[in-house]
């Protein structure tokens, strides 16, 4: 496909379907191990002290992933580049049901995050389809599947580790992913970049990407402080739940459930940024971030009362950072087709970065100062957001 917009108007509404289901069938393969880092610990003769690498490996995998692997798409034949990323996925989900060492099974982890990225090339993928009249709309349906698969991860991941063990969720997602693998290579367009520089020259420009680009530094930026906020939040809230509201695994999956409606906001929010809405978008976002988290505080006891505003505090979260993200994509993707990849590889990068941040600063802070800290922590990376986003210039 040398020229997407002439073969756009004919991609038909399935396709962009089938792009949003299969980003959150990738991109969920990096949560299905943060609740079961207990099981797969003892399972795997892995200390508990570190039992976390699971998580951070995994992360670390994608950033990598992020920063080597997704700037290809501007190299290399899309479809091609998303299967093949996909088998490295397959075959990292294949090793981790099987292996009984805790040192190999970090390799195994390390290796899904690095080829669950293939979730970030089918992104600007699906807005090189669309028109630009559609492309928001295009990206966030699209993103709204992400989304889906990140909330649904984790009590998915606790529901089939009840029934059928650990080693079943890995072996599961193997099988679906090897045949959404075999589907996107039978189904989709080819869409053949022409590139303009080597692989080694692609890798350099991204620095110069992130240093010329201020659109992409501000909505890095932006994304990054709320995404911190919200892995703070999901980090620590299971550790509440359980200690204040003594609420059981099975609660706390539903729990988790609740926080899916919060993805609801990234198909609207991405209609809403094709009628130019982006910034003042944006600025409603992040003070809905901020005020997800004092309003916890309205009920201090453990009634059923405040756990309803828990949830609320919850969707509300979600559905600010699902909605700047997809506002913050298509401002991003506007600075052109042959950048498009490297521009996503870079902005996920900075924002995963940030979430891991939240992560680390949220088991601190709960350790030291309990909710209360750890809200204060969160709260915080919200406000810095928004006091960025008051030196943007209104357009």
């Amino acid at each position: 496909m040398r020229n997407g917009l002439s073969e756009t108007k004919r991609i038909p509404n399935w396709i962009m379907a089938l792009l949003a289901f299969s980003c959150g069938i990738i991109v969920a393969n990096l949560y299905y191990s943060q609740p079961l880092v207990g099981p797969i610990s003892i399972a795997t003769h892995l200390p508990l002290a570190s039992a976390g690498l699971i998580v951070t490996l995994t992360q670390i995998g994608y950033v990598a992933g992020l920063l080597f692997i997704v700037p290809l798409s501007d190299l290399i034949e899309n479809r091609r580049l998303v299967v093949a990323t996909l088998g490295i996925v397959v075959c990292a989900l294949a090793a981790a049901a099987f292996i009984h060492s805790g040192s190999l099974f970090l390799i195994a982890a390390m290796f899904i995050g690095l080829g669950s990225v293939a979730a970030q090339i089918l992104v600007p993928y699906a807005a090189h389809l669309a028109t630009q009249e559609r492309r928001g709309q295009a990206v966030g349906n699209v993103m709204s599947g992400l989304l889906l698969g990140i909330m649904l991860a984790r009590p998915l991941a606790s529901f089939v580790t009840d029934l059928w063990g650990w080693q079943a969720v890995f072996i599961l997602s193997a099988v679906i992913t090897a045949l959404l693998a075999i589907v996107l290579a039978i189904v989709l367009p080819k869409r053949a970049p022409s590139p303009t520089m080597s692989y080694r020259d692609l890798i350099r420009s991204l620095w110069s990407l992130f240093k010329t680009k201020a659109i992409l530094r501000r909505r890095a930026f932006y994304q990054a402080c709320l995404f911190g906020a919200f892995s703070l939040f999901w980090t620590i809230i299971p550790l509440w739940l359980s200690s204040h509201f003594l609420l059981s695994q099975q609660g706390i999956a539903l729990f988790a459930l609740a926080g899916v409606a919060g993805a609801i906001a990234a198909p609207v929010a991405g209609r809403l940024a094709d009628k130019g809405w982006t910034r003042n978008l944006t600025g409603a976002a992040i003070i809905v971030a901020i005020l997800s988290f004092p309003i916890t505080h309205i009920f201090e006891d453990a009634s059923p009362i405040a756990l309803a505003v828990l949830v609320i505090a919850a969707i509300a979260l979600d559905m600010a950072v699902s909605g700047n993200l997809v506002l913050s994509q298509r401002a991003i993707y506007s600075l052109g087709n042959e950048v498009r990849g490297r521009v996503n590889g870079v902005f996920m990068a900075v924002f995963f970065i940030g979430g891991a941040i939240g992560s680390a600063l949220g088991g601190w802070a709960y350790a030291y100062g309990g909710w209360m800290l750890a809200s204060i922590v969160g709260v915080s990376m919200p406000v810095g957001a928004l006091c960025y986003y008051f030196t943007e210039k209104n357009h």
